[in-house]
């Protein structure tokens, strides 16, 4: 037997008579009675998550919602129904995701066509609560393509349209997409008047959506650089609002929008709003006596701006004690919290892994570039130590933020050969790289280039601890960015791996290795990747492996038919000069072996092209294939006369001569000294 819901209805709500006359109202039939109703409704759940939670339980707003849809009820009862659903919109997620899930929200928009600004108020209101939750339905603001030019018409209106519809647009502007389409509607002439309002309930919203729609993208970020408000530019404003006597949200949002307009060349990194004024905002948004939260956003956007910028990187470095400022974030909190304090216990967890991680993605910006920098980072108290225990740490972002730092500090030679040897910071790197997913694995696998140099001492422990199989399995995944990595630091590691101390034996082991983990089959798969850069460590690989006379007669000895295929495909092929000179370079290093240059000289395709790269174009290019030549025509090695006679009789001893015209002094060497081997 079916429950009747009237009767629930009517026995949960306050169980006295007149709450009994109250519901039965707002189920009746008469329109004043059901306003008085919700009026009523209104009232009640004010501020009482409870009695939200209740309401919605008992089905009210699939009524609510017939009153807003009916174009015949009153508009007062529509106005009131829409400030009821708002209400009920600021209980928690759950009651935001009922909402959702009964249609409210294409209802809501639909209804802001409607003439009365009360009621287009109230709806907007409502929306405005569900947009700002953390189970906002994105994309059902852009389903219709109406509605967000209709919004833009709307929100000079009222103050309250303006506050809804900024609000609104900061938080439901998520991709490029969203920035495009809000700026082929007229974002910018619509909304950069509200950023001179003297109301801040409007101004802060208005700045809060030219900062997403900045953020990443050039074409707006320039159209914002050369807006204006009543004849003032745009980013004039907002240096205004980066000054002390603005809240430290509006400087904060003022400064991160001057940032994401630098970092999309919309301003320059010389510009004085950025040196002058979003700088120094953000160093001094990080300083002690702003809040946590204050703290974490300040160093995660100082990251941000000065990333790729030398320049911003040094004055960084030097402005207010910010290095010491940041190393503070590492060791928050900086007393114990008593177990018996649990609320104060998660809160300082939480900030404390938020502070790690915007100190760590500080410090990787600052130390990006500048030697000197990276050495006044690594001098401070115990850094190396934090570095290393947050490659463990169980938070993903402060892993991702270590690993950022290190990588940063890990173009320091210096370094590489001291601290990093110190502290053994390859053994969590690799324990790291074993479950990481690809963003990590990205950063991860780049610091591990940099360990995997040839002066680097983790270089042989490493390669104990499994580092070539890892590299290998990295050069077959589907990212570009993970295969460049892998092929990167093997080119690496067969850069020059014996020391002084260190038998051929083991130098040949480790090119082995390489080459039984790589395959070949996979190694000339990477010789015609689509992405150039991988094509280019990947040559670059080859060069190393065919390196030191006896290692490239082994190889070839090995390969050859494969590996001179695939040189003839990359020179016959639509490649930069580049590719060709490595190519051409990887010859010359066959050439220089003792069996190998048979491959080169029973080949006479190779040979014409090697003698049409002498003329070409491109000195670098002709370098490159005279340093060939030369090497083929040696005559201290055996069997050069025969090869002397050969490349003499295919035109190649007067090539040499007419080159010595060259206006090119390495050209003019490299070719008088190929001269000086023909008998």
């Amino acid at each position: 037997m079916l429950m009747d819901t009237s009767d629930m209805i009517l026995d949960t709500f306050p169980g006295d008579q007149a709450g009994r006359e109250y519901m039965e109202n707002l189920y009746g039939e008469d329109m004043d009675r059901v306003l008085h109703s919700v009026v009523k409704l209104k009232n009640a759940v004010i501020g009482n998550n409870k009695q939200k939670f209740h309401m919605m339980s008992l089905g009210v707003v699939a009524r609510l919602l017939e009153f807003i849809q009916n174009e015949r009820a009153a508009t007062g009862l529509r106005t009131e129904s829409a400030i009821v659903l708002g209400s009920l919109a600021k209980g928690s997620q759950a009651n935001v995701k009922r909402l959702v899930d009964n249609g409210v929200v294409p209802v809501l928009l639909r209804c802001l066509n409607n003439p009365d600004l009360k009621f287009v108020e109230g709806c907007l209101r409502c929306l405005r609560s569900i947009f700002t939750s953390q189970a906002a339905p994105v994309d059902l603001l852009y389903a219709d393509p109406g509605v967000v030019p209709h919004m833009l018409d709307i929100v000079s209106q009222s103050p309250t349209t303006q506050e809804c519809v900024c609000s609104i647009l900061a938080e439901c502007c998520k991709t490029s997409d969203h920035q495009g389409l809000l700026y082929s509607n007229g974002v910018i002439d619509s909304l950069a008047p509200l950023l001179a309002s003297k109301m801040y309930k409007v101004q802060m919203p208005a700045l809060r959506v030219f900062c997403v729609i900045t953020y990443m993208n050039e074409m707006v970020s320039s159209a914002v650089a050369s807006a204006s408000v009543s004849e003032r530019p745009l980013p004039d404003l907002l240096v205004e609002l980066c000054l002390r006597d603005k809240s430290v949200e509006m400087q904060m949002s003022a400064a991160k929008c001057l940032t994401y307009m630098c970092r999309a060349n919309a301003l320059s990194s010389q510009d004085t709003k950025i040196v002058y004024k979003a700088l120094p905002t953000l160093i001094r948004m990080c300083k002690k006596d702003r809040t946590l939260e204050e703290r974490v956003e300040g160093a995660e956007t100082l990251a941000f701006l000065i990333e790729v910028d030398l320049e911003l990187q040094r004055i960084a470095s030097y402005s207010d004690h910010l290095i010491p400022t940041l190393s503070e974030f590492l060791r928050y909190p900086s007393t114990q919290t008593t177990a018996m304090d649990l609320k104060r216990l998660d809160y300082d967890m939480k900030h404390s892994h938020e502070l790690k991680a915007a100190a760590l993605m500080a410090f990787a910006s600052l130390g990006a570039n500048d030697e000197d920098i990276r050495k006044k980072i690594i001098e401070t108290e115990n850094l190396m130590d934090h570095v290393v225990c947050g490659l463990s740490d169980p938070v993903v972002r402060v892993r991702l933020a270590a690993v950022r730092c290190l990588h940063s500090l890990s173009r320091s030679v210096q370094q590489l050969r001291t601290s990093f040897q110190d502290h053994a910071v390859w053994k969590p790197l690799m324990k790291l790289l074993q479950n990481a997913d690809d963003d990590m694995l990205t950063v991860a696998s780049s610091t591990l280039c940099n360990l995997l140099l040839e002066f680097s001492p983790s270089k042989e422990p490493m390669l104990e601890s499994g580092a070539v199989d890892l590299l290998c399995d990295l050069t077959k995944r589907d990212d570009p960015a993970l295969r460049l990595n892998g092929i990167w630091a093997l080119m690496n590691m067969a850069f020059q791996v014996e020391t002084k101390n260190m038998a051929f034996q083991a130098e040949q082991k480790v090119k082995s290795q390489i080459l039984a983990a790589l395959g070949t089959d996979q190694l000339f798969k990477l010789l015609s990747d689509p992405d150039v850069n991988v094509l280019m460590k990947t040559l670059g690989l080859l060069r190393n492996l065919l390196s030191n006379k006896p290692h490239i007669d082994h190889i070839m000895g090995m390969h050859g038919q494969q590996i001179m295929q695939a040189i003839v495909l990359i020179l016959e092929g639509e490649h930069t000069i580049e590719v060709k000179e490595q190519t051409l370079c990887i010859l010359a290093n066959i050439s220089d072996g003792t069996t190998a240059k048979d491959f080169i000289m029973a080949n006479d395709d190779v040979l014409k092209k090697i003698t049409n790269y002498m003329i070409h174009a491109n000195v670098r290019l002709q370098i490159a294939a005279t340093f060939c030549i030369s090497n083929l025509v040696w005559n201290e090695e055996e069997g050069a006369l025969e090869r002397q006679m050969k490349l003499r009789d295919m035109g190649v001893q007067k090539l040499l001569q007419q080159l010595l015209s060259s206006s090119d002094t390495v050209l003019f060497d490299k070719v008088k000294t190929a001269l000086q081997q023909f008998t």
